[in-house]
Formats: C-alpha cells, structure tokens, sequence
C-alpha cells in the first residue's frame, strides 16, 4: 500500500529472521500464540489512515447520538440483558477491508464492528517484534499518534482500572487456558496487573463478588469483560455461583450489553461510503435481490466468522426461521494490496478505540490488521498459506 516502505521490508526480509520473531515470541510467552503470525506487517498510508478515521467517526456519530439506545433496544436477546450498562461502550472494535474505489484509489469498506475489547495488549507487543527483527520505513509506527508505548500501556492501564487496584479488577473469560487469544490476557497482566479469572471461579455472596487471588480471597470492583456469550452455549451444563445477568456490585468495562447493541445489529442504520448496503433478512418480506452472488448473509449473534455464508440462494433464506436475527450485507472485492513474494495479498484492518466513562467521545489507541489469500480473512481459514494471519499496522506519521 506504500511502496518504499513495502519494497525496504520486501528486499530486507527472509525466513531466517522470521523465524527468529517465531522463536522469540516463543521465548517470551511459551506455546503462544495459538493462531498463525503473518511474515509481515501492514504499512497503511497516510491517506488511507485518514478515510479509515473518517469511516470510524461517521460510525462514531451513530452511537453517540440521543437515540442511539433505542434504537438499538431489541439488539440484546432476550434473558441476556446485564443491569448496570454504563452510559456508553468502553471499547470500539471496528473491520475494515481494504478496497479499491472506482478511481483506482485505496478505500476501506466496513465490514463489522464491535462494542467489545480486543487484542489491546498482544497488538503493542506484536508491533514491537517486528521493529526489533525488520526493517520498518523510517516514516512509520506502530501505533497511532506516534505515541510512545509507555504511553499507550498507561493509557491502556489507566482505562482498565479506573480508581481501582489492580486486585480489585479481574479479566473475565470461560476456561481461560483453552482460548486462542490466551497470550492477550498474559500481556495484560503484565501491562496492568489485572488477573484472569474464570468464571467458574467466582465466588458469590449476596451482591459481592470474590476470587481467589493467590490463596486469598479477594473482592472483585470492576470487571474487564472478555467473556463472549456465544461462548456460553458450548456448556449448556456449565454450574456457576455468578452469571452475567445477576446484579452484583462491580463496575464493568466492557459491559456485556454492548457487545449486541455495537455489533452487526447496528449495520442497517448505517449510511456512508465507507458503508456496504445492508438490511435485515426481514426487511426484505421474502422479496430478496435478483443478484443474491453479491452478498453474503451474516447471524446477528456470532463471532469470529461463525455462521457466515458466502454462498446465498433465496431457499436459503426463506428457510431462517429468525430472519430478524441474520443481515444480508453487499459483498466487498477485497483488493490484493500487499506484495509479497508469492503474489498479492489481501488485508483487513481493525481500528481499536476505548472510551472511557468520564470521555465524551472514544480515543484511537490502535489498529491490527490480517492477511487472507482464502475467502475468509480470520487466522482460522487461512492455516495452509504462507504470508498470512495475525499482524500488525505501522501508521505513517
């Protein structure tokens, strides 16, 4: 996408320094990651930074306007809705593919979003694995703002705790061990302090919520949530003292009702260039477009690409018996804009916001990126490629 900065890393990379990032990572968080590290970061222009920011602030209007919460109401299942919603999301996670528009020119086109962290503290350190083993173009960063990473863990940290103790807050997660994103969460803890706590592990009594804190048992303040509800359902057996929906006396940051109303759900209210067309199933009253090859149909309630359909045919959709609850979006032509050895490849950026409490609008703390050569862009479809999977974004300043 900038070609000094793509043919300085294209020219100066080799398998044996790659492999020198691998085994250093190794070194440091041993058997992590579990998901596949691309060979190369992403080096996003100056312009393209600026239409991601203006695609990002568009969506920003949406959430922060008056009206936001209502419209929104029927975005939380029913049974699932959590007491205590703050004011507004923490956190913004907001894809983007990397596109060419009918000029020629790099466009992002959005493809989800989230009211719901991500990888904050694995992407900093990712970011500074390739600066130590590549030749990054001296013109770009790893994080936005060319903010020094002392000052994006503090800012993280400071977001994280609020007034709290490190003690006092637990990231929330089921069966910790067993995610693949597990190496965030080491990071995190690193970074902040905070403790991963299983949900099977807390303990309550009354409003109060405990953990055992190294044998001592500590009162839980304030929740960093990374428990996905979808999650939940793989254990319908699954015994706990405390669920989402109990009113206990904790402060959240990542509140679980925000994960619905930011989400795919909202995607139909939105209205940009930086926007694919996209309506409720159920808006169309069994009427469905001619062109059904230019859209892929997507659950409201999944993650991680789970449930998406490329492949759409009006049977299909006249078999959904919730078609409230799926969205049929206009398909992307994701550009095959980086250049590596073995031909283009295509990319996927995720700016990353948080918002915290007392903010009248979020901060861009960061961005990750991921490289696909299949027709999924997650690391999961792209196990047998080469120069592909989790990666991270060096902004031009």
């Amino acid at each position: 996408m900038h070609q000094e900065a793509r043919a300085l890393y294209n020219a100066t990379f080799s398998e044996t320094r790659f492999h020198r990032m691998l085994q250093s990572i190794e070194s440091d968080y041993p058997g992590q990651p579990d998901f596949r590290v691309a060979e190369s970061p992403v080096f996003i222009p100056r312009s393209l930074t600026d239409k991601l920011v203006s695609a990002c602030s568009s969506i920003i209007d949406v959430i922060t306007a008056e009206d936001f919460k209502q419209k929104t109401a029927g975005a939380v299942p029913p049974g699932q809705f959590a007491p205590r919603e703050n004011a507004h999301t923490s956190f913004l996670a907001i894809d983007f593919a990397v596109c060419k528009d009918q000029d020629g020119e790099l466009t992002p086109q959005l493809i989800e979003l989230q009211g719901f962290p991500s990888l904050f503290a694995y992407q900093s350190y990712l970011g500074e694995q390739y600066s130590r083993h590549f030749e990054i173009h001296p013109s770009f960063a790893a994080l936005p703002g060319n903010q020094s990473i002392q000052e994006y863990n503090q800012s993280l940290k400071s977001h994280l705790l609020a007034d709290n103790a490190p003690e006092e807050v637990i990231l929330l997660e089921i069966f910790p061990d067993q995610q693949k994103t597990r190496i965030d969460f080491i990071i995190n803890e690193q970074i902040t302090g905070i403790k991963t706590v299983c949900l099977t592990k807390i303990i309550r009594e009354g409003d109060k919520l405990f953990y055992s804190n190294n044998g001592i048992k500590t009162r839980i303040k304030r929740i960093y949530n990374r428990l996905i509800l979808d999650d939940l359902h793989q254990f319908p057996d699954l015994k706990t003292q405390f669920n989402l929906t109990d009113d206990a006396d904790v402060s959240w940051v990542g509140h679980p009702n925000w994960f619905f109303r930011i989400s795919k759900y909202m995607l139909p209210f939105l209205e940009s260039p930086f926007v694919p067309p996209t309506r409720f199933v159920s808006q169309f009253n069994n009427r469905f477009p001619e062109d059904l090859e230019h859209y892929v149909l997507k659950p409201l309630f999944s993650f991680a690409g789970s449930g998406v359909q490329l492949h759409v045919t009006p049977e299909l959709l006249r078999s959904l018996s919730d078609p409230e609850n799926y969205i049929l979006q206009r398909k992307v032509t994701y550009e095959p804009v980086i250049r590596s050895p073995e031909g283009g490849v295509k990319a996927e950026i995720r700016m990353l916001y948080i918002w915290p409490d007392n903010a009248e609008k979020p901060t861009l703390l960061t961005g990750l990126s991921r490289l696909s050569r299949g027709e999924m862009i997650g690391v999961r479809y792209n196990k047998d490629f080469t120069w592909v999977g989790s990666s991270a974004c060096f902004f031009e300043k």
